[in-house]
């Protein structure tokens, strides 16, 4: 069972990561319905994994999805810019997850804390051109898209673009 509850959304929770959810990310990341669209490329032990969560920048905001008390995926706030009052969005929802609306009720919380609790004024996300599903996510939360970065990302074998959405605290 993940650690306490730090935000509530309609239909999750998000929690703080801890030890407990290691061997999740772990098998979460190295998913390979997963792994393509992080930019990750090399399977991570459960060693590696617990180091990065240890290590994970203090000043970014690495929350569990949880839905019906069971962890389905991980959300987060990172690359904090406070002088600009930035912030970079990232998730992750469990293949076997996903279509039940946890990556857009996640999404919809966290910026809700971003803009109302750190008082930022913009949030950013990157998705892969093949990536349809985690850009209606952004969508449906109000993120717009700024601009393309052509063939950015080498996916599996191909060249692709990486999409830049944007929201800003007025437009939430």
């Amino acid at each position: 069972m993940p650690g306490p509850v730090f935000l509530r959304g309609e239909d999750v929770t998000l929690h703080p990561q801890g030890e407990d959810d290691v061997q999740f990310l772990q098998r979460l990341i190295n998913h390979p319905d997963v792994w393509p669209s992080l930019a990750s490329v090399e399977p991570l032990t459960e060693a590696e994994e617990r180091e990065w969560i240890e290590d994970t920048d203090k000043d970014s905001v690495d929350l569990i999805v949880c839905a019906d008390g069971e962890r389905v995926g991980t959300i987060g706030l990172n690359r904090f810019n406070e002088t600009w009052g930035l912030a970079e969005l990232g998730y992750m929802i469990d293949p076997e997850a996903q279509g039940n609306g946890y990556a857009t009720d996640a999404t919809r919380r966290l910026v809700q804390y971003g803009f109302e609790d750190r008082r930022l004024h913009k949030i950013m996300a990157n998705v892969y051109e093949n990536n349809p599903a985690s850009q209606r996510v952004l969508e449906k939360v109000g993120f717009q898209q700024e601009g393309v970065l052509r063939e950015q990302a080498y996916v599996r074998g191909e060249r692709i673009d990486v999409i830049r959405y944007g929201l800003l605290a007025e437009e939430f």
